[in-house]
């Protein structure tokens, strides 16, 4: 897995993580709910690239 994939995984992540934040501060429901979308998608996404990383060794 290159690094630019590592990068982008967590951006996503971190990402999520602000959008949920602030949905939960202003009660936005659909912000929040978007915000651990990202999350589980980043989480998903690194999951499948540390799979690829443990065939290639």
């Amino acid at each position: 897995m290159g690094l630019g994939d590592k990068i982008s995984n967590k951006a996503q992540e971190a990402t999520g993580k602000a959008k949920e934040g602030l949905g939960d501060a202003t009660d936005n429901k659909k912000l929040q709910a978007e915000g651990v979308k990202d999350q589980a998608a980043g989480k998903t996404k690194q999951a499948g690239e540390d799979i690829k990383d443990s065939f290639k060794k």
